[in-house]
Formats: structure tokens, sequence, C-alpha cells
């Protein structure tokens, strides 16, 4: 394992020289090329790109969920690729948040339940104070007892959401998580990651397909062909879309 020292302030997460080769001889296919980002603590990140940029590649190495063939990720000061499976899986549970574009709930379990699984999970008693302002910034009061299948689309993602924040991990990593649904429901769940980083001082990285979406992020990552190509701060719908026609000009609004 190898520890970061002498930074004054360590980003919520990075990667160095980030390679990941998929297929070897003819079929290779180079997902990431050398890439090297930092995703700020505290604030959010939108990742964007053409479809087979890299851009889930690099979510999911940088969250640990896949390995790199070469180069580095971090989350704070611990470098993953230095972890035995073991601590990893721990990492993961205990220091990270994920919401998917399929939510993952557990059928059998109820909302209260599935938000609270990934410390039931780990042997940690849920803090009662923490839950209840979750809860609350989700909506989902009246909703506590019910089973997923009880619930709309846009209420799953908002459970999926608070089971992300509950153990108040480091990062939260969303692999395009309105991508199920409709906009309406898409922007109550990107108006709870909002939150999550200006009201509870998390840290968000968002893969995303949608301008719309990455308008409520912080800054915008591009990438293209598996390398980053560009970066925007404060971002808006309108400046995102016409960023990504540099890559398709057959990109249309509402795409």
């Amino acid at each position: 394992m190898t520890v970061l020292t002498g930074v004054a302030t360590l980003p919520a997460a990075r990667v160095e020289e980030a390679v990941k080769i998929h297929g070897i001889g003819a079929t290779e296919v180079r997902a990431l090329d050398h890439v090297t980002v930092d995703f700020p603590a505290r604030r959010f990140t939108a990742i964007m790109g053409p479809s087979g940029s890299g851009k889930s590649t690099l979510l999911h190495c940088a969250a640990g969920l896949d390995t790199l063939t070469a180069g580095s990720a971090f989350l704070g000061a611990t470098e993953l690729g230095g972890l035995p499976d073991r601590r990893l899986t721990v990492l993961r549970r205990e220091r990270i948040g994920f919401v998917f574009q399929s939510f993952n709930l557990v059928p059998t379990l109820t909302v209260r339940e599935n938000i609270t699984l990934p410390l039931d999970l780990a042997g940690r008693a849920a803090d009662g104070q923490w839950l209840a302002t979750l809860v609350d910034v989700v909506g989902l009061g009246d909703r506590l007892h019910h089973r997923p299948s009880e619930l709309s689309g846009g209420q799953q993602q908002r459970v999926a959401v608070a089971r992300a924040l509950a153990s108040r991990p480091e990062v939260v990593f969303a692999d395009e998580p309105t991508g199920n649904l409709d906009s309406r429901a898409g922007a109550e769940v990107l108006g709870l990651l909002r939150r999550a980083v200006d009201e509870m001082a998390q840290s968000v990285v968002m893969v995303t397909h949608d301008p719309v979406a990455a308008g409520h992020a912080d800054q915008v990552l591009f990438l293209a062909d598996g390398r980053l190509v560009d970066a925007m701060a404060a971002p808006t719908a309108e400046r995102v879309l016409d960023r990504m026609k540099a890559f398709d000009p057959r990109t249309e609004a509402g795409r």
C-alpha cells in the first residue's frame, strides 16, 4: 500500500497515469490511456464523453470496482491497488457510497432496511440523527416501511442515494444515476446529490451522458478515446451541450 504524504488538502479520490486495457492482441481495447485526474473533496464532479470514451471505466477503477492495467488509483491517501481483496471490500463498504442506474435495492427489505444495509453488513449501528436527516432530505419519511416494488422509479433511486450516504462515505460514485428516470424524477435525484455536497459536505463523482445532469456539478471532465481532453468549471447545460457537439456534431438538444 502506498500513502501520499506532504499534501495539504488531499482530493477525495485520484487516479495517476491510469491505463485500462481490455483484451489482447488484435482484440485489445485501451479503455483508459494514461489518465491523471483529481476528484476534489466536498465537490460534485461529472464525467462525460461519447459512448466508449472510458467514462464508466474511469469511475469503476477510481472506486475500486475494477483494477487498472497500469497506473494508480487512490481514495484519499490510500492506494487501492496495494490492498488485498478483503481489505478492498471493507474499504468500499465503509468509505465509499455507490449509486447505479439500476437502483440495486433488495426487494425483500423495507426502505429503511435498504438505507441501513451497508451499516448492517459492517456490523455498525445507524446514527439516528444522521438517518433522520437523510430520510428528511430524500423525502421518504412516510415510505420507510414500504418495499421497493411499492415505490416509483424516482423514489427507489432516492432510497439508493440515501443508502449511499448512510455510512457518511468519503466519496459517492454515481454511474448514470438518472438513466432510468423521467426528467422530473431525475431532477429530484440530482437535487439530492447537489444537497449532499452543499449541506452535508459530501464528495460526489457522477458519470452521465446528459448535459442537464452535468449542469448540477461543480466541474465536468470530458473524456474521448480513453483520454482526458477537457475540463469545465461552473458548467451549465448549454455550455456542456456545446462542448459535446465538438465530439459529435449530430448531438441534439435534450439527448
